[in-house]
Formats: structure tokens, sequence, C-alpha cells
């Protein structure tokens, strides 16, 4: 059996850090950053096998769940609350759970995350299914919250996966799917908001982008199924029906606003 070391946990390869000028410390944040796209890129593999699971699923409407505490629950709801303005899906397809409940997202919630069993009391809130699939995010690997939902979650047969930062973590013994990205010792000792986190973004935005395209929700590269919701996207999206159609602007925006998004407007004309 692998020996589990907590690298999250690792002290920092710089020290003294209070002395240095300010940008020795930004150079060396940055230096420590650019490590993280390479261990993601290493963690490929796993990460195409979620990705190639989860679809059969999402297509028969199966949901994500993302299963998380502190840092790596905001991100999760963060991905999550993303989806319905970028994709123009339903707010029910990806669902962010953060231990301690929305008030978490704003203020730490004591020992939430050491719940073990409320983790799957949350999903059952959502009346979960075995089309559904669970990931949960921990850069540690061991928060019992998350290490709960999952365990029961793969007892029941449905689909699980987990990001860590942490290689041979407890949390990756429950998942179906282990996702490590290993990106060693955080610059401030302990601090895996840095690191870790960026790499669990960066995770995330792979698997809910690359699912939003197999799932029709892209065309060519535009997200043509985006909500209206500012005159930003408005714009946006009157300037991909003028490129796709050889239109003026005032043309593209009228078509644009009548039917309500770019994909709407394009399926119109197809069927005139």
């Amino acid at each position: 059996m692998n020996e589990f070391i907590k690298i999250t946990e690792a002290s920092s390869l710089y020290d003294e850090l209070e002395n240095k000028p300010v940008r020795r410390l930004l150079d060396e944040i940055n230096t420590e950053d650019r490590r993280v796209a390479i261990a993601v890129g290493e963690a490929i593999p796993q990460i195409e096998k979620l990705v190639e699971a989860v679809i059969p699923r999402m297509k028969k409407g199966g949901r994500i769940f993302y299963m998380g505490a502190g840092t790596s629950g905001r991100l999760g709801v963060l991905d999550a609350s993303e989806i319905p303005p970028t994709y123009g899906m339903p707010p029910t397809l990806f669902i962010g759970i953060i231990a301690g409940g929305d008030k978490a997202l704003r203020s730490p919630v004591e020992h939430a995350e050491d719940d073990l069993e409320q983790g799957w009391k949350d999903l059952l809130s959502h009346q979960i299914s075995q089309h559904d699939t669970v990931i949960g995010i921990a850069a540690s690997g061991t928060t019992p919250y998350v290490i709960g939902a999952l365990r029961a979650a793969r007892r029941e047969g449905i689909l699980t996966a987990s990001i860590t930062a942490n290689p041979n973590a407890p949390l990756s013994a429950e998942a179906d799917i282990a996702i490590e990205i290993v990106v060693g010792p955080e610059y401030v000792t302990g601090s895996s908001r840095m690191k870790s986190g960026t790499a669990q973004k960066m995770v995330l935005n792979m698997i809910s982008t690359s699912l939003m395209i197999k799932m029709g929700r892209v065309k060519g590269n535009k997200m043509v199924n985006m909500q209206l919701t500012n005159q930003k996207l408005i714009g946006r999206g009157t300037r991909m029906l003028m490129e796709e159609l050889q239109i003026d602007e005032e043309q593209a925006q009228a078509l644009l606003l009548a039917h309500g998004s770019v994909r709407k407007a394009l399926d119109s004309l197809a069927t005139n």
C-alpha cells in the first residue's frame, strides 16, 4: 500500500517571506503557479476518463454534483453557477454543494467539514439517482464531509470522482475515478487556496467545458446558447450572428433579440 503524505501541508520551499520586497514575492508566487498547469496536464488521462463516463449519463438526464468544503466547496459552487448563463442550461444540471450551506460561501462554518454523514444527507435532498455523478473536491483529500458523501454515493452505485492535491489521499480511495493534481508545497505553508485551488479551478473548467461541448452547447468555438443577461452578452451574440450570417449589426441584433439566443436565431433560419 502506498504511503499517504500530506504534501499540501509540507513546508514551503521559500522562507522569510516577510523580509522580501513585493517584486520578489510576486515573482516567486508566479514561479510556483507555473507548476500548476504542468501538474494538471499529467492528470488529463483521469480527467478524460471521467468526462467520457459522464457523457452518456448526462444524455439520460444525469446531473453533476460538486461536493467540497471551504475553498474547494466555493470553487465547485462557482463552476456550477456559471453553467446556466454561459451555456443556457438549467441550474439543476450542475449543482455545487458546500459544507455548511450557502453561509459558508462567505464565512467559515465551524466544524461543518468534519461531519462524515452530512454530505450524503445533502445529496439526498436533491433526490440523487444512479444517472448522476458526484465529484468530491478537497485539496487535502481528507475532508470527512466529502469522504462520507462519496462513500455513500459509491455504495448506491452512483459514479464518483475526486479532485485532490495529495497522492494516495483517503478521498481518492472512495472514488471510482481519482484525479490527483500534485502541485507541491504551497508558497505560504498550508495555504491550499493558492496552487491547489488554482489546479482545482482548472480541472473544473476542463470537466464542465468539455461536457457542454459534447452536449451540443457550442457551435464551432462559440457559446451560442448563452443567456442574454447584459449588454456585453447581447453585443457578443450580435457579433456571432454577423459573422455567421454575413449580415449587418442592426439585422443581427434584431434577430438575436427576437429569438433570445444565437442558437435559436440560427435554428429559426434553418427551418425557414
